[in-house]
């Protein structure tokens, strides 16, 4: 049986801070839902942010990055700074929940929480605000453009850590299939890297019934596809991760004919560099390899997206060890493996030291499914969290 953790009356404070405010925070976490923007295009969501933080005596600045918000709130005389980051962007996805505040923008959803992650900051930045504790700066970062992978690196790009420098920047996730309010935290690598490719495979046309004069590239690419698994099989060290995956194929449109190319859309991950580089490597090589032996060309279009999100060692033993004090030990999830999705916070992390974690979203549909939905008893926990792990880092860190 878990040993349940003393609670300090300024954790009984907190709570009770939190949840005189969660009717309020539910409410606009419904509202963020049923008007959700894509990515850069954030400009309802930003203007509602920025208004509600200066209310509350933050200093903002708005417009890095397009729509992205850093808010500065500076309490005592003490010199630590630290950050938390939320994103703010929607999904192109049609939503299928049929929610009273489902989506009212055709064809875009939030359907990956980040409607979630913005409220859950923002009942923080209140509190803090408010009622908190502390000694230090502290710095939100509201950040767009997580979906495509190009807010971090914008924001960085026009002096985010220049211009608001911080100690430590953490960040949260919420995580389907973890129980609602349960914490995952994972030292190192914690989401792997994402990359795709473009691979056109270009043959000779020619009519179905008489193959033997043109060059097949749907033949082509079957092999290519199938030596594809000779990769990680094959060139990739067992004790590693590499995923690959062609998600998408497209050649051709009538059964008697044999098109004059195929194209393919590709996905790798990886938590090493090392294994990143190597399927960059072999995969192009693979292709025009497989493509020549059928006398075909393959033309190969290789981007790289998001590294690898690597948390700093300090500074998730530093999160976890708040989570701990909060809450009753039995909502850590000790055995929380790393994730094999991507998120671009692992820019910020190349940037300066921190730690990014994953709090339950409970039974439901998965994250990027037009059922999905985020779960609303998770905002009171997790804005807790926020305010003792802020409290924390700028009161006992503080030399």
């Amino acid at each position: 049986m878990n040993a349940r953790v003393q609670t300090t009356p300024g954790h009984d404070r907190v709570e009770q801070g939190i949840a005189s405010l969660l009717d309020e925070f539910i409410a606009l976490r419904h509202d963020l839902h049923q008007y959700p923007e894509l990515a850069f295009r954030e400009h309802r969501t930003s203007k509602l942010i920025a208004s509600r933080l200066s209310s509350w005596g933050y200093e903002v600045e708005h417009g890095i990055a397009g729509t992205g918000i850093v808010a500065t709130l500076t309490k005592g005389n003490g010199n630590k700074r630290v950050a938390i980051r939320a994103d703010m962007d929607a999904l192109p996805i049609e939503e299928a929940t049929g929610l009273a505040y489902s989506s009212s923008n055709p064809g875009v959803m939030h359907a990956c929480g980040h409607d979630g992650h913005t409220t859950i900051l923002l009942a923080a930045a209140r509190y803090l605000a408010e009622s908190g504790h502390f000694d230090g700066t502290l710095r939100l970062i509201f950040q767009p453009a997580e979906e495509i992978g190009a807010g971090a690196r914008k924001m960085i790009a026009e002096g985010l850590f220049d211009r608001f420098p911080v100690d430590a920047v953490f960040g949260l996730h919420n995580w389907p299939g973890v129980p609602s309010g349960h914490f995952g935290f994972v030292a190192n690598a914690a989401m792997a890297s994402v990359d795709q490719a473009v691979i056109r495979i270009v043959g000779k046309g020619g009519h179905g019934a008489e193959p033997h004069r043109g060059v097949d590239p749907v033949l082509a690419s079957a092999s290519f596809i199938t030596a594809l698994q000779s990769v990680v099989s094959r060139n990739v060290d067992p004790q590693e991760m590499a995923v690959v995956t062609v998600g998408s194929i497209h050649g051709g449109s009538a059964s008697n004919v044999i098109p004059e190319s195929v194209e393919l859309k590709l996905t790798m991950r990886a938590y090493d560099e090392s294994v990143r580089e190597r399927l960059e490597t072999r995969i192009p090589a693979l292709a025009r390899a497989q493509a020549e032996s059928f006398g075909a060309v393959a033309e190969v279009d290789y981007r790289r997206g998001f590294p690898a999100l690597i948390n700093h060692a300090d500074e998730t033993a530093f999160a976890k060890n708040v989570a701990i004090k909060a809450f009753d030990r039995s909502v850590i999830e000790d055995d929380f493996r790393p994730r094999t999705a991507s998120e671009d916070f692992a820019f910020m992390l190349q940037e300066t030291p921190g730690s990014y974690l994953f709090v339950g979203n409970g039974d439901g549909a998965p994250l990027h499914s037009a059922h999905y939905d985020f779960n609303d008893a998770i905002i009171a926990p997790a804005a807790r969290y926020w305010v003792q792990l802020a409290e924390t880092f700028l009161s006992e860190n503080n030399g």
